[in-house]
C-alpha cells in the first residue's frame, strides 16, 4: 500500500476535480495504456502498459464513486482497511470490454496487428453472454386514509399486465426443439463490427439484430402468442402497506410487474401512496394537529371536550382561564414511523381557539359592563405570559 500513488496523481487531476473531469482524464489514460495498443511492443512495454492501465482503472473506480471518494479523501488508503473499498481493485473474471463499455458508452476495443483480444490475457477474459430480458415495471397508485396509514393495511389492486402464455409456458415456441441458436451471433447475443480509428482497426459491439440479444431464435412460434411468449391478463394483486407511509411515497413490490419474453425476469410493481385528507386532522410528518374552537365561558370556567383521534375520540380537559391559542400535546397519539425508521410514534397537538360572540343582548351587555371594571377581567400578564407576548410581538 505504501508504494501506491495518490489516485488524483494517477489521473492527473486536482482534488477539487468534478466527476466529468475525472471521467475525461480516465478516458485519455485508458486509450493511452490499453494493452492492445502495445501488442507489438516489447515484453517490458506490455507489462508497463498493463500495470498503468490497472492503476488508472483502480483510481477511477474509487474517485468516480461519491462514497468511496469521500472516504478516500478523509482516510486515504486506510479506508481500504475500514471497508471503504479504497484500494485493491481487481478485474477478476470480469470482461474488460464490459468495463470499458460502461465508461465509453457502447462497444470498445482495439485490434492492432491481429492482436485481437490477446492483450487482455492479464486481466481475465470472458465471452459475451446473451442478455437476460426483463419485464417492464408497472406504476400505479393507491388511496389511503389516515386511519389506514396509522395501522398499516392490505390493499387489493387490479392490474392488466403481461403474463406467460399458457400454451407455450412463456417460451414462445411449440416445443424446445423449435428454439434454435441464432446463426448471426452464434448464441452470444452480440455482434462485432470492425471500424477504423486514429489508433488502427477497432470494433464496436452491439445487440444482435436477428435475436435481439437473446442468442436464440424461434423456428416454429406458438400460435396463441405469435412467438412472444406473453399475453395480457387482468389480475388482482394484494399489496401490504406498512404503517406510517406518507403521501407520494413509493413502495416497490419485486417481481409483480410485467413478465419478460421467453422466460426472462419479471419487472416490479411500483405503488405510489395517495393520502386522503382527513376532515378534522392535519398531518405534518408523524405528528397530527387539530384545532378546537371553544366558547368564552368554557375558556373562563373550564370544561371537558372530545377530540378526534385515529383510534377513536379522546377526552381533553380545558383548564379554567385557557387563553386563545393554547396548545395541548397528546403524546403518542400521532402516526408511527415507517417500519421503525425515525423517532417512533408522533404526537397529536390540540390548539384551542376562543370564540368571541359577535352580538349580545341588552341584558348580556349590561352584565358584562358590570364585570368590565372587575380585577378578574383586567389583563394581568404573569412572567410566563409576558415572555410569550414579547416573542409574538417580535414576530410582528
Amino acid at each position: 500500500m505504501a508504494n501506491k500513488r495518490d489516485y488524483y496523481e494517477v489521473l492527473g487531476v486536482a482534488k477539487t476535480a468534478s466527476a466529468d473531469d475525472i471521467k475525461s482524464a480516465y478516458r485519455k489514460l485508458a486509450l493511452k495504456w490499453h494493452p492492445d495498443r502495445w501488442v507489438n511492443g516489447t515484453d517490458a512495454e506490455k507489462k508497463t502498459a498493463e500495470e498503468n492501465f490497472k492503476e488508472a482503472a483502480e483510481a477511477y473506480s474509487i474517485l468516480s464513486d461519491p462514497d468511496k471518494r469521500a472516504k478516500y479523501d478523509q482516510f486515504g488508503f486506510a479506508a481500504e482497511q475500514m471497508g471503504g473499498g479504497a484500494g485493491g481493485f481487481d478485474f477478476g473474471g470480469m470482461d474488460i470490454n464490459d468495463f470499458l463499455r460502461n465508461i465509453f458508452g457502447g462497444g470498445f476495443g482495439f485490434d492492432f496487428g491481429g492482436g485481437g483480444f490477446g492483450g487482455f490475457s492479464g486481466f481475465g477474459g470472458g465471452e459475451s453472454q446473451p442478455r437476460t430480458l426483463r419485464g417492464r415495471d408497472i406504476r400505479t397508485s393507491v388511496k389511503l386514509t389516515l386511519e389506514e396509514i396509522a395501522t398499516g393495511c392490505e390493499k387489493e389492486i387490479s392490474l392488466e399486465r403481461a403474463r406467460p402464455c399458457p400454451d407455450c409456458g412463456g417460451k414462445g415456441a411449440k416445443s424446445e426443439a423449435d428454439i434454435k441458436t441464432c446463426p448471426t451471433c452464434n448464441g452470444q447475443g452480440r455482434v462485432r463490427q470492425q471500424t477504423r480509428s486514429l489508433f488502427g482497426v477497432g470494433y464496436t459491439i452491439g445487440v444482435c439484430p436477428q435475436c435481439q440479444g437473446e442468442g436464440k431464435i424461434i423456428s416454429n412460434p406458438c400460435r396463441r402468442c405469435s412467438g412472444t411468449g406473453l399475453e395480457r391478463r387482468r389480475e388482482l394483486v394484494k399489496v401490504r402497506i406498512p404503517a406510517g407511509v406518507e403521501n407520494g411515497m413509493q413502495i416497490t413490490i419485486h417481481g409483480e410487474g410485467h413478465s419478460a419474453p421467453h422466460g426472462g425476469s419479471n419487472g416490479d410493481l411500483l405503488v405510489v401512496i395517495n393520502e386522503v385528507q382527513h376532515p378534522q386532522l392535519q398531518r405534518e410528518g408523524n405528528n397530527l394537529f387539530h384545532t378546537r374552537i371553544i366558547s368564552v365561558m368554557d375558556a373562563m370556567l373550564g370544561c371537558e371536550v372530545s377530540v378526534p383521534c385515529l383510534d377513536g375520540s379522546y377526552k381533553v380537559k380545558v383548564e379554567p382561564g385557557t387563553q386563545s391559542g393554547t396548545v395541548v400535546k397528546l403524546r403518542g397519539k400521532g402516526l408511527p414511523a415507517v417500519q421503525g425508521y425515525g423517532r417512533g410514534t408522533g404526537d397529536l397537538y390540540v390548539k384551542f381557539q376562543v370564540w368571541v360572540p359577535h352580538k349580545l343582548t341588552r341584558s348580556e351587555k349590561e352584565a358584562l359592563e358590570q364585570m368590565r371594571s372587575s380585577s378578574s377581567f383586567t389583563p394581568d400578564l404573569t412572567r410566563e405570559d409576558k415572555a410569550t407576548f414579547d416573542k409574538v410581538k417580535n414576530i410582528f
